[in-house]
């Protein structure tokens, strides 16, 4: 994984998304620098999934305008879309509870891009290309802090035999082992005691600090995050809260969830 690449700075301006029954979010603002730790607040089913999809290039824009690593959006969504990474997005990027924890990655690392340089470097049975792939798979798990030696066992552990932080360590590394500028997480709070939300945040602004953006959903914000608070349809929106910091600024959305679920559909069809 390329940690010196610079993340994604990501500006939005009052920005939606739309479907045949209605808006699954709208009137959304975010101005955060590279680099940074943006958190979408909001409960299960307010939106929250819609929006990291949206500024991933996945899901389009049906009024306002953003920009992701200065490229416009809905405009060039193919672009932010191999700039960004998606993780623990339940529908969209899955792990399948049979594979084991290698196997995932292993294949993750096959469908990246061929190493430059020599035939043997671009041979999956080349020596160059396995070490490289080897060296790959170690620095993603070492960004998201996953030891092998304290699963059950090791990389052949199977999926549905990981605690649930290992498993979104284990989709995180999926998700940044290509050296993503942006990767946006979802539930990151869902079903983790207090001890491995703190863990799990703790991960995210490691991988910030190193320069990747993040864009992460959870009930529950850090307050030291860039605060995107989210509200369900049937409640009134709440004012605008103040920035949460000197490079944010936070918004809120109108939320329709039944839309939402039409949008999840039309992204997995991206």
């Amino acid at each position: 994984m390329d940690t010196t690449r610079q993340g994604a700075a990501v500006n939005a301006r009052g920005i939606g998304v739309k479907g045949p029954r209605g808006w699954a979010f709208r009137d959304v603002h975010i101005t955060a620098d590279p680099g940074a730790l943006i958190a979408v607040e909001g409960p299960s089913g307010s939106g929250r999934t819609c929006l990291l999809l949206a500024l991933t290039g996945r899901m389009k824009l049906a009024e306002g305008h953003a920009t992701v690593a200065g490229f416009p959006l809905p405009k060039r969504m193919g672009t932010v879309r191999s700039l960004t990474a998606i993780a623990h997005v339940p529908g969209v990027a899955d792990l399948e509870p049979a594979l084991t924890a290698g196997e995932h990655l292993e294949e993750q690392a096959l469908l990246g891009r061929r190493m430059a340089g020599s035939l043997g470097a671009r041979l999956p049975w080349g020596r160059r290309y396995k070490e490289a792939t080897r060296a790959r798979v170690e620095a993603a798990l070492t960004a998201v802090g996953l030891d092998p030696a304290t699963l059950p066992k090791g990389l052949r552990t199977a999926v549905r035999d990981l605690e649930r932080i290992d498993a979104l360590r284990l989709s995180i590394a999926l998700a940044v082992m290509h050296g993503p500028r942006l990767v946006a997480v979802d539930d990151v709070d869902l079903k983790l005691s207090e001890d491995e939300r703190s863990l799990a945040w703790q991960m995210l602004r490691d991988l910030a600090l190193h320069g990747t953006t993040v864009v992460a959903a959870a009930s529950t914000a850090p307050r030291d995050a860039i605060v995107v608070r989210t509200t369900p349809a049937a409640t009134e929106p709440a004012a605008s809260p103040a920035p949460t910091s000197t490079t944010g600024t936070a918004g809120t959305t109108d939320i329709h969830e039944e839309e939402a679920a039409h949008a999840l559909a039309e992204a997995r069809r991206a």
